[in-house]
């Protein structure tokens, strides 16, 4: 296939409204289950710790910590599945793939929250 075919077909697969969230990021992923002939959505909560792939393609990892015990969900961005992605918290990073915060426990797993401030007005009457 050509790539003009191959990005046609891909065209209306992709979302049309993906969030926009950063490595760092605590997201709400609203993930769609399906047990036997019932659907309902579960929702996966956790820091983002990694983003790849580019267009149909992209996907993210997002890590909490359950019992004691780190779970790491991979999810599509463009996944039938994935219903909603919120953002609840901002955190400020250095690096694009947080793989270090497999090795933490506790409050170590933390980051420093990403603060939008407005500029400080500086008193010039003086």
């Amino acid at each position: 296939m050509t790539t003009k075919a191959l990005d046609q077909v891909v065209a209306n697969q992709l979302k049309k409204t993906v969030p926009s969230f950063r490595v760092g990021d605590t997201v709400d992923v609203h993930v769609k289950i399906v047990e036997g002939e019932r659907e309902r959505v579960q929702v996966f909560n956790g820091t983002v710790i990694a983003r790849k792939g580019r267009g149909i393609n992209e996907s993210f990892t997002v890590r909490r910590i359950v019992n004691n015990e780190g779970v790491e969900r991979v999810f599509p961005i463009h996944s039938p599945n994935v219903v909603d992605i919120e953002v609840k918290r901002s955190g400020f990073t250095r690096r694009s793939k947080l793989y270090f915060l497999r090795d933490r426990v506790g409050k170590a797993t933390r980051l420093r929250e990403k603060w939008v401030g407005k500029a400080k007005k500086t008193d010039t009457s003086q």
